[in-house]
């Protein structure tokens, strides 16, 4: 690394952000004489499976800095990671800080970053449901009004900026980094002993099965919505064994309502990345309330219906295999029934989701630099 090297401040705050800064990492890898760069972990989440395996995993290192802000009220733990962001930045000031997704981490550390007149990057920005109730719209709205450069993975983003009045010089369209990741992980998967992952166990159990996630609010905290979509999983389950990956926020309210799910529906712990790819990636289905979880499967040209009313990823249902459905029952049996009988939605991999998104943000950021 020269001593002239433009030192840059990649930050996450929770696991998907750690997916996505990863092969921003990697890229800069590739640059020393330009870039250094210093991985920053707000502690948003505290995840015992985010272990030297998972950096590992990654192909990153662990990570430089823990800020250890820890769990709180929004504003709480907004509070927490600008607080302690501000003091690193400090003593260690950065030419640039790197932002990625929609998590409390990446609002607290732009607004901090840019109070310092540190420029702000951020990755995977434009991106609108229009859904004012979720956290993380508001979270990109203030994080792309204030960013310096705003890397976009799909049309949708370039239009919402443009619309919001972003100046067209900022915006750079570089496709998508978690197809990056994804397809770094699939490679790692090829070399894995079968027995490393304990998913393997299900899918030899399994011919043909079909992959759950929930964890949104709206889905899991209202117990006539998660008692309905319980009861849509139990019937569809008589025709398609269902995994559940239960989210701890999910298990927490199956039991305070006295849900029980039917045996149709095999639950297990959260799945490392590697061990839930390696089970969605062969599903028949996937059901999900999840964001990236319907780029990936766009990705893959996997059939996912998104437990949702909007979506702030249009493009993997204009182009792709994602379909938004909602919550109701009736929804997502007649929905999961088209797709057991052959007539699922097809899709193709949008443009620029080939891979080297990382690659086009350095290239900008070795000009703008």
């Amino acid at each position: 690394m020269k001593d002239d090297a433009k030192k840059i401040f990649l930050v996450a705050g929770a696991r998907p952000n750690f997916m996505k800064i990863a092969p921003v990492a990697r890229a800069l890898e590739k640059e020393p004489e330009r870039f250094s760069y210093k991985i920053v972990h707000t502690g948003q989440h505290y995840d015992r499976g985010m272990s030297d395996v998972f950096f590992e995993e990654l192909g990153i290192l662990a990570p430089d800095y823990h800020l250890e802000a820890g769990s709180g009220s929004h504003a709480r733990q907004t509070a927490k990671v600008m607080t302690a962001f501000e003091s690193l930045c400090k003593e260690d000031p950065p030419d640039l800080v790197v932002v990625v997704g929609d998590v409390n981490s990446t609002l607290a550390c732009s607004i901090t970053a840019k109070k310092l007149l540190i420029p702000v990057a951020h990755v995977e920005a434009g991106l609108r449901s229009r859904d004012m109730t979720m956290p993380e719209e508001i979270n990109r709205i203030v994080t792309d009004a204030i960013s310096d450069y705003l890397f976009v993975t799909e049309k949708s983003g370039e239009d919402n900026l443009m619309a919001e009045g972003r100046s067209k010089d900022q915006i750079f369209f570089v496709g998508h980094v978690m197809i990056d990741n994804l397809m770094y992980q699939l490679d790692r998967l090829k070399t894995l002993p079968k027995a490393d992952l304990p998913s393997n166990a299900l899918k030899d159990r399994f011919a043909r099965y079909g992959v759950v996630t929930l964890h949104r609010p709206s889905n899991v905290d209202d117990k006539k919505v998660l008692k309905g979509i319980a009861e849509a999983l139990a019937t569809l389950s008589k025709d398609l064994p269902l995994i559940f990956p239960v989210h701890p926020r999910t298990r927490k309210n199956l039991d305070r309502f006295g849900i029980v799910l039917d045996s149709g529906i095999v639950t297990t712990e959260p799945l490392s990345y590697m061990d839930f790819l390696n089970l969605w990636k062969d599903a028949a289905l996937v059901l999900t309330d999840s964001g990236g979880l319907q780029e990936e499967t766009t990705a893959l040209g996997i059939s996912c219906l998104t437990l949702r009313d909007n979506t702030e990823r249009p493009v993997t249902v204009s182009e792709g295999t994602n379909r938004v459905i909602g919550s109701d029952p009736e929804a997502i049996l007649a929905e999961a029934g088209n797709i057991l009988r052959g007539k699922a939605k097809k899709g193709g991999r949008p443009a620029l989701w080939d891979g080297r998104a990382a690659e086009r943000i350095v290239e900008v950021l070795k000009k703008a630099l």
